[in-house]
């Protein structure tokens, strides 16, 4: 059965640090951004309308060691409420980012359903922890950790909301694009992720084998693990920076824009694939709107096939 997309801005930088003193991250524009590119028009979605998340603080927050870690527990109820509405309903829900700490909406919803997958297609691991994460407490940031968190790795409001934590089990997600530069090195703990459950696809293997190759084996992993189907993030610094700058971490040798959406449009065409959020895009660092235009083409080029 064929299920009409469901578009649902997702409009929240609670996640990252302030770019600088006194500024909340672009990332919320960038809904009403790809939305202007008539990214809901061009893929016949739904209009699902928006999640408005709690003010952003740039102080640290004690409580769970993330910045803005409450406010993020709450958004991810309010989240996982309206997905779970749109489920419900049948659709196919595509959540417009924001940053990565939305993942938690989506996990939470699917969790109260029962065992689904991840896809995570970043440029980043979203997994490996701080090598000194005293120096960073209270300043934790979820847009950096949303992998760790879904899978039941950090404070329990965000990684165990009301006991259903984890969310996914690490051998039901796989990891395409990352990639590791030298501070990743110096500033996480890296080998931690290498040790866990989750499939890998990194960068490497993209070069070595193709993006189509490394979709085709991770929608395979999907598919064959006892889930009963799986959810697509997409950060969008797994792009290049020289076709994605407009990002707070762009990407030095990330995948181009044929190979994004190859990889997307190959995970979207499954069966199995219930829904999907895309993140991290940043309008303030897109003056003329090219990257903006760029992704919404790409958006559409993969998931228009796959109805």
């Amino acid at each position: 059965m064929e299920r009409r997309i469901a578009i649902l801005d997702a409009p929240c930088g609670l996640g990252l640090r302030p770019p600088r003193p006194g500024h909340e991250p672009g990332c919320r524009f960038a809904p009403d951004a790809l939305r202007g590119h008539g990214l809901v028009e061009r893929l016949g979605a739904e209009d699902a309308g928006r999640v408005t998340p709690p003010p952003y603080s740039p102080d640290p927050e004690p409580v769970t060691g993330y910045r803005n870690g409450l406010g993020i527990a709450a958004y991810a109820d309010d989240l996982a409420g309206r997905v779970g509405e749109l489920l419900d309903a049948g659709r196919f829900p595509l959540l417009l980012g924001g940053e990565c700490g939305i993942a938690l909406g989506p996990a939470l919803a699917l969790r109260r359903r029962g065992a689904f997958g991840l896809a995570y297609l970043d440029g980043h691991d979203d997994y490996s922890p701080r090598r000194d994460p005293e120096r960073f407490a209270g300043e934790l940031t979820a847009g950096g950790s949303a992998l760790a968190l879904v899978t039941g790795h950090g404070p329990a409001p965000l990684s165990d909301r009301h006991g259903l934590g984890p969310y996914v089990a690490e051998e039901h997600a796989v990891h395409v694009g990352r990639q590791v530069e030298p501070e990743d090195v110096e500033g996480w703990d890296l080998e931690v992720f290498e040790r866990s459950a989750v499939r890998r696809y990194p960068i490497e293997y993209v070069r070595e084998h193709g993006a189509r190759a490394a979709a085709d084996a991770a929608r395979a992993d999907l598919e064959a693990a006892p889930v009963e189907g799986f959810w697509i993030h997409v950060d969008v610094d797994v792009l290049d920076r020289r076709v994605m700058p407009a990002v707070d971490s762009p990407n030095p040798d990330g995948i181009d824009l044929a190979e994004f959406t190859t990889v997307l449009g190959v995970l979207a065409a499954s069966p199995r694939a219930v829904g999907a959020h895309v993140t991290i895009y940043d309008p303030e660092r897109d003056p003329d709107g090219s990257c903006g235009a760029a992704l919404a083409d790409a958006l559409v080029a993969a998931f228009r096939p796959a109805g």
